[in-house]
């Protein structure tokens, strides 16, 4: 058995202390990596009650098997802890290169604990650890912060750098954590963590070589695997227009929520912030993460506007829709300036776009005053005003204080009728892609272990028919208008869909090579010769896993529904007259899930899925 190190260092904050920690290597055979492997520790390392904030909780920063192989996607890596914005399981994966640098360290993944007594770098350098201070870091920003580093490590030519800006040290509910300025984990609030451990940086470069079952077998999968990647209609439209490429599409489907989920439709939407629009008007070049073929990512110069900030990192799909449909912006120059100003605080765009659309919303019905909201006009289209609020969030001033709460609490402050259009599953705000025009979606959001999620499965690749795999037991088309049945479907795209994250491997990748690809290169690099079943089972077993974890923190079936905004039906655009039957998809994925009524696994899932050791928890969780 190869492709591991089976090394995972351990390190407090706390104490200074850098050990090895004593993991199992069985748990690399049942749970892979990535999150999924997270999970598992944490489950032996942390009661489920914990604050968030608290000096308890520790931070995973776990790779995969196929992770610095050079196989196309695998680059990818997962930070994960009890999530300050949801109080459950929170996880965030990113691309780029830092899980590569992590495992020519010759480590796995990392378990941060503690809590510095000031700010500290965490240093992985040649197989080694060590925390030095970053108190001259604190107060700057992710770029700045980096910058410095590098500036610093200037003999080292490949060093790779994870950052917080200003929202993660004053410990913002959905702060980010960026890598190399093009890279963000943004989702559930892990920038927050690190912030709470006085931790403003980790950086990381090796050159350990990595353990390969069969390096014939693999030489031959990658090969493959390269061609059908370059061949994929799906690289070649991600080349072409990036993500940015889904608007045209999704304006015509009924994807894309427009003014906080109440508008079907605006006609010049897709011209004016689809892939087209950024490719002719600000794209410099395509950039890709380390050993992808894809180099979806578009890299932008914004100049001779009020909103220049030179040449970065442009706006992705879901942050064209946070900061652009969502408040109504068509102006391409003045979202590019949002993503640029989230990325150097380190917010999350989703949660942030969307928490200000409520907000945007709750001032229009009347909930919040111009003082309240320090005479910022927060009217729709307004992105000056927008700009001036991230600032305000990313260092908690006035009423940013508050809106760095998240949605989810600034609702529960206000009267009852701002929980009408309060869009969020389980305290996460939903991505974008509107469940009335994808019922599938609507369930997998439901039942995301993250909260609303369009990344814990491959449901939107699959009900979109971008990708085919009946091989798996997936069907060639699915009308995504329609509810009934689709609950097969959502439950074998959340097995594909975890075992990517576990392994690392982007989704853009698998949805590229395909499942058998995917198995191939992951059999020859570990030996572990699994076949299609067994290699979705193990997704299974990790989606089981972090639902018995949110379980134990407090999630039940009650949990598990989708916002009532969209749950009402619009009159014009692709989603037209159209909402999820949100009791008969959850009805139908309680049986194959094999759920209890309160939204707990049944004895036998779990024992079927090799996961014994949460019985007893899960039965004494309310003694």
């Amino acid at each position: 058995m190869s492709g591991y190190f089976y090394r995972i260092a351990d390190i407090d904050l706390s104490s200074g202390n850098v050990a090895d920690y004593p993991i199992d290597h069985q748990y690399y055979r049942d749970y892979i990596g990535g999150g999924s492997l997270a999970a598992r520790l944490f489950f032996d390392l942390v009661k489920p009650c914990i604050d968030p904030l608290s000096i308890e909780n520790p931070l995973f920063i776990m790779t995969g098997p196929l992770v610095g192989t050079g196989f196309p996607g695998s680059s990818r890596f997962a930070v994960c802890a009890k999530s300050p914005l949801t109080g459950i399981w929170g996880e965030s994966t990113c691309g780029g290169a830092f899980g590569v640098s992590l495992r020519k360290n010759g480590f796995d993944g990392i378990i941060i604990r503690g809590r510095a007594s000031q700010p500290v770098v965490v240093e992985v350098f040649d197989g080694s650890i060590t925390i030095g201070d970053a108190t001259n870091l604190w107060g700057l920003d992710t770029y700045e912060a980096a910058q410095q580093l590098k500036e610093v490590h200037s003999d080292r030519k490949k060093l790779r750098t994870l950052t917080i800006g200003p929202a993660g040290e004053h410990r913002v509910r959905y702060a980010s954590i960026c890598h190399d300025r093009a890279n963000h984990l943004g989702r559930t609030g892990m920038g927050a963590i690190m912030g709470s451990k006085n931790l403003k940086a980790i950086i990381a470069e090796g050159t350990v070589s990595l353990p390969i079952a069969d390096e014939e077998e693999y030489k031959s999968a990658r090969k493959t695997t390269l061609e059908a990647a370059r061949e994929s209609i799906v690289s070649i439209s991600l080349n072409q227009a990036g993500t940015a490429s889904a608007m045209e599409i999704g304006m015509m489907t009924g994807d894309i929520p427009i003014k906080n989920w109440r508008v079907g439709e605006v006609e010049e939407l897709g011209d004016e912030l689809g892939g087209n629009a950024i490719v002719e008007k600000i794209l410099k070049k395509r950039k890709a993460c380390q050993g992808c073929p894809i180099a979806c990512k578009p890299e932008v110069k914004v100049e001779n506007t009020k909103y220049d900030f030179g040449t970065g990192p442009g706006p992705e799909y879901e942050t064209l829709g946070t900061f652009g449909s969502m408040l109504m912006s068509l102006d391409l120059d003045a979202i590019s300036k949002a993503n640029d100003l989230c990325n150097r605080l380190g917010l999350d765009s989703i949660s942030c776009g969307a928490t200000i659309a409520f907000i945007m919303e709750a001032r229009e019905k009347g909930f919040y005053s111009d003082e309240q909201l320090d005479h910022l006009d927060l009217t729709w289209g307004n992105l000056d005003a927008v700009i001036e609020l991230l600032k305000k969030i990313s260092y908690r001033e006035g009423f940013g204080d508050m809106a760095a709460e998240g949605s989810a609490v600034l609702a529960e402050n206000l009267p009852e009728q701002a929980r009408e259009f309060l869009v969020t599953i389980k305290g996460l705000e939903l991505p974008m892609h509107d469940p009335r025009g994808f019922h599938g979606m609507g369930l997998a959001y439901m039942m995301s272990n993250r909260g609303a999620c369009h990344l814990q499965h491959s449901v939107q690749s699959v009900e979109q028919c971008s990708v085919s795999w009946p091989e798996a037991g997936l069907e060639d088309e699915y009308t995504g208008t329609e509810s009934e049945g689709k609950a097969k479907m959502v439950y074998i795209s959340e097995g594909i869909g975890q075992m990517a994250n576990a392994i690392c491997l982007c989704h853009f990748a698998q949805w590229a090579i395909g499942l058998e690809n995917t198995l191939a290169g992951l059999n020859a690099v570990t030996g572990f010769e699994l076949s299609l079943e067994d290699y979705i089972n193990i997704g299974h077993r990790s989606w089981l896993l972090k639902r018995s974890l949110n379980n134990l923190m407090g999630v039940r079936e009650q949990d598990d529904k989708l916002p009532g905004r969209v749950l009402t039906p619009l009159d014009e655009g692709g989603t037209g007259g159209t909402i999820p039957d949100e009791a008969l998809l959850k009805f139908e994925y309680y049986q194959i899930r094999d759920l209890d009524p309160s939204g707990i696994p049944s004895e036998p899932a779990l024992l079927k899925a090799d996961l014994g050791f949460l019985i007893e928890p899960l039965k004494n969780m309310n003694s």
